[in-house]
């Protein structure tokens, strides 16, 4: 199997400290890679999600809802069509996460087995035997 790791620097929305409600972790249409590395969900049916059990550093297991809300292919007049993974506010707050640090999920490709962590801001990468190559996409970024 391939391992796979992705990266997103944290907004102060992400992590509750501006006091805003925010449906979790927005992931755009676009990041077709990181979709695909995510369970699939059937678009013809109206909010389709799926539960994600994720492990942190600690071993602990968190679940989170990921989940695509797309009441715009379903009912006149809708306007949602987005992807977002939610219940993170426990994990976000047990990691200490702020805006600026880096949320970084990994897992083996189709498994859907996951590991989650929280790189504080400012922390260097653990360097791998050669250096990974990251490419930079919106929001999200794929570590190679």
């Amino acid at each position: 199997m391939t391992m796979q790791t992705y990266e997103k620097e944290l907004t102060a929305n992400d992590t509750g400290e501006t006091g805003a409600h925010q449906a979790g972790i927005h992931i755009p249409k676009s990041q077709t890679d990181l979709l695909s590395f995510l369970p699939p969900l059937d678009p013809s049916t109206k909010n389709p999600d799926a539960w994600l059990e994720v492990k942190d550093d600690a071993g602990d297991v968190w679940r989170f809802r990921y989940i695509h809300y797309n009441n715009s292919l379903h009912d006149p007049g809708g306007t949602r069509d987005e992807f977002r993974i939610t219940h993170m506010t426990g994990f976000f707050r047990s990691a200490g996460a702020t805006a600026g640090d880096k949320l970084v999920l990994s897992g083996e490709l189709g498994t859907w087995r996951y590991e989650i962590s929280v790189r504080k801001a400012g922390d260097a990468p653990e360097a791998e035997p050669s250096e990974p190559v990251r490419i930079r996409l919106r929001g999200w970024q794929r570590v190679y």
